[in-house]
């Protein structure tokens, strides 16, 4: 079984990565007070195959309805609720089992009830294997934006179940496929070239390719987590199209893309402003649109998007200081970096005329 770490110190945890990983009756033991966090499309797919794999009949289950509008504070409040009802103490576990929206909300939950219990996230999303799931990001979304209610807290392992992306819809694994190609983007211009070369056998959903993919992600991610746990610096390039891409969710009350057509747009209006800027050469924008693109990923803003009410979005980023605008913008494949200050009317005119670069 293929693992890697997440060096944190004492607090360090596993990244276990296997093919059928949940089939295994008992080989991922745990003892203590435990709720099963998962939502209506996987809990009846996988709920018991987890309970199986963990060697325990006496884990409850809490299941939500399937979907990002979902991530809010009243779902939040409701687990919290349930979690008292079960009499969880100190030393209970919360296994987050389903994609980002219930590792983020199962996450939160877990950083807050009786100020912090442990929890291990069982993704079963590419999206969440190759990102949400690895480096204790947590969080619920406001009517105003997108995990602007949150906390820091590192899980103590992340199983990885390859076998699980069978059920997986195809919209959602492409989907998962633009956080894979975001790592090429921002640091590793050769992991990106091994996409361009194997695109096909990552649509095929070939398990060497895909087992391939995901520990590099991984390994990748866990270093920089190791390196900047609460994103002072380095960890901000992990949210390189993100900020485009929060805000284009937001304002499309997430209902019309899911968060990797989302992220792969912000990723092209990030490499294209790069080039309208003369900070990359558009030769490597284009590289980036055709691999997005040959993953059946979105490149362009969806119709109607006001480009003032997308800036407006995006002041309310993370990143931003003090509401002046930070993007996390690049230099080409593999080179990544923090634009401190952004001119918001040079941006808003960019994104006026961005259809001229498609």
């Amino acid at each position: 079984m293929p693992e890697l770490t997440v060096s944190l110190g004492e607090r360090s945890y596993p990244i276990r990565i296997a093919d059928g990983l949940l089939g295994m009756p008992g080989a991922l033991p745990m003892s203590g007070p435990c709720l099963i966090v998962t939502d209506d499309h996987v809990g009846p797919l996988y709920a018991e195959r987890l309970r199986q794999a963990i060697g325990r009949n006496d884990c409850p289950l809490w299941q939500m309805p399937a979907g990002e509008p979902e991530k809010n504070l009243n779902r939040f409040a409701e687990l919290l609720q349930t979690m008292a009802a079960q009499g969880l103490s100190r030393n209970a576990t919360v296994l987050a089992l389903g994609g980002g929206v219930i590792g983020d909300l199962a996450g939160f939950a877990a950083a807050c009830y009786m100020r912090g219990i442990a929890f291990i996230q069982i993704p079963t999303s590419l999206l969440a294997m190759v990102d949400s799931s690895v480096g204790g990001k947590t969080a619920v979304d406001l009517a105003a934006g997108k995990n602007l209610v949150g906390a820091f807290h590192q899980p103590q392992a992340v199983w990885i179940d390859t076998a699980v992306l069978a059920t997986l819809p195809d919209r959602e694994f492409r989907a998962g496929l633009a956080e894979v190609v975001k790592y090429g983007a921002i640091a590793d211009p050769e992991f990106f070239a091994w996409l361009e070369h194997q695109a096909d056998a990552l649509l095929a959903k070939n398990p060497d390719a895909l087992a391939h993919a995901i520990a590099h992600c991984c390994a990748q991610k866990a270093g920089v987590v190791a390196r900047d746990e609460t994103e002072q610096g380095e960890r901000a390039l992990l949210n390189f199209g993100h900020t485009f891409g929060h805000a284009l969710e937001v304002l499309t009350d997430y209902g019309t893309l899911v968060h990797g057509e989302a992220v792969a747009i912000g990723m092209h209006l990030a490499a294209a402003y790069s080039t309208h800027q003369d900070l990359a050469p558009e030769s490597d924008r284009l590289r980036l649109q055709q691999l997005l693109s040959r993953f059946g990923l979105p490149t362009a803003m969806p119709p109607g998007v006001d480009s003032e009410a997308l800036l407006a979005k995006m002041r309310l980023d993370k990143k931003a200081v003090s509401g002046n605008l930070r993007l996390i913008l690049w230099q080409g494949i593999g080179k990544a970096f923090i634009a401190e200050t952004i001119d918001a009317t040079g941006l808003h005119g960019f994104l006026e005329n961005h259809a001229a670069v498609d």
